[in-house]
């Protein structure tokens, strides 16, 4: 569990008395096994050790809290709420990633979600390279009783965002959420169909997509960073979605790409059932992690 490996970090200062340079020598290598960058690990026992040296702080105890009270402040001076009321509706989220991140599970939470606040949802199965994610969507589609804009496997996914546009104003559908291919970061030629989505959304809305959702797996570990600077420079991300939280994550991901990518991160997913998406807190995040 994610929690599991931050636990080295409480175990590792309830073990110990004063504040040492060698219980910060072991901070900085679990903060690195748990996937916070060895630069940001750097920063942060740099920053406690300068408080021992300042005699702000003389105790394991004290340095605990001053490092919980850094990270918050790193990932809280990077929040930014979702964007839920568009200048001209629809709202649409474009929902971007990898496949096996979670995406079409996100999606589904994210309809329901809207749903709930009383508002009419159309999916865009846009992610027409492969037919098995069609199929998904269209369960969903039928289970969560939202509409669905889909083309034959292999179309133009272009053409299937211009279409859900256009049916979203002809059905007065107030969401409109665009799945793409689960996109290889590495594949110029995906990535440069993926630009073309964007192109077609914002000639059609006359705006950008009100957001840009990275979904990631909170397992990936440092391969997640990669994937969140080549999506971000290829269709400008508007925020992150960090799912299987629940699973085998080390977590520092998520606070090296709030810190070093500047992406905001906007909701967590828990678990596997509709309502295990969650808006995110920072602070909240940070207790969890260390208690």
């Amino acid at each position: 569990m994610l929690r599991n490996l931050f636990r080295r970090v409480t175990d590792l200062f309830a073990g110990a008395g004063e504040a040492t340079d060698e219980l910060f020598d072991q901070l900085e290598d679990i903060l690195i096994a748990s996937d916070v960058s060895a630069r940001l690990s750097a920063d942060i026992t740099d920053l406690l050790r300068e408080a021992v040296r300042e005699n702000r702080v003389h105790t394991a105890e004290e340095a605990r809290d001053l490092l919980r009270s850094h990270l918050a402040a790193i990932l809280a001076e990077r929040t930014a709420p979702l964007v839920t009321q568009p200048p001209d509706p629809p709202l649409l989220y474009l929902i971007v990633g990898v496949n096996g991140t979670g995406k079409t599970t996100t999606i589904a939470k994210l309809a329901h979600r809207f749903q709930r606040q009383g508002r009419r949802v159309l999916l865009a199965a846009a992610d027409t390279f492969r037919a098995a994610a069609i199929d998904q969507h269209a369960v969903w589609a039928d289970r969560l009783q939202a509409d669905l804009v889909r083309h034959q496997p292999g179309g133009d996914p272009a053409a299937v965002a211009f279409d859900s546009i256009a049916a979203a104003r002809a059905r007065a559908a107030d969401v409109v959420i665009a799945d793409t291919a689960g996109r290889l970061h590495t594949q110029r030629n995906l990535m440069e169909e993926l630009k073309k989505v964007n192109r077609v959304i914002e000639r059609e809305l006359g705006r950008p997509p009100d957001e840009t959702l990275l979904i990631l797996d909170a397992t990936t570990g440092q391969n997640a960073l990669v994937q969140a600077q080549q999506f971000r420079d290829a269709v400008g991300l508007t925020g992150v979605v960090m799912t299987k939280l629940d699973g085998t994550a080390k977590g520092g991901t998520l606070i090296t790409i709030t810190e070093e990518l500047g992406l905001p991160i906007k909701l967590v997913g828990t678990g596997e059932k509709l309502e295990d998406l969650q808006d995110y807190d920072p602070i909240e995040f940070v207790t969890w992690l260390l208690p």
